[in-house]
């Protein structure tokens, strides 16, 4: 097996854990969410500095977001 398989293949497994990591914590780092919603980071900057999206800040540093009102406002607008 050559190298780059190797390391493609070892991605693919960090990738894998990653997202179900994220389906089982109730609280997700700023990383994580940006994951469960599949959007740039600058986007999700966007949202929590606008307050379109519910997150937390405990310490005023780090943003935390809580995994179902995460996926509850990820749902809000349905489209028929």
């Amino acid at each position: 097996m050559n190298e780059k398989l190797i390391i493609r293949k070892l991605d693919n497994i960090e990738a894998m854990l990653q997202q179900k990591n994220i389906i089982t914590k109730d609280v997700l780092t700023f990383n994580e969410a940006a994951l469960l919603l599949d959007v740039s980071h600058s986007h999700l900057y966007k949202l929590t500095s606008t307050k379109q999206i519910p997150h937390y800040c405990p310490q005023g540093k780090k943003l935390y977001f809580d995994r179902e009102e995460t996926i509850k406002w990820m749902k809000k607008n349905l489209i028929k």
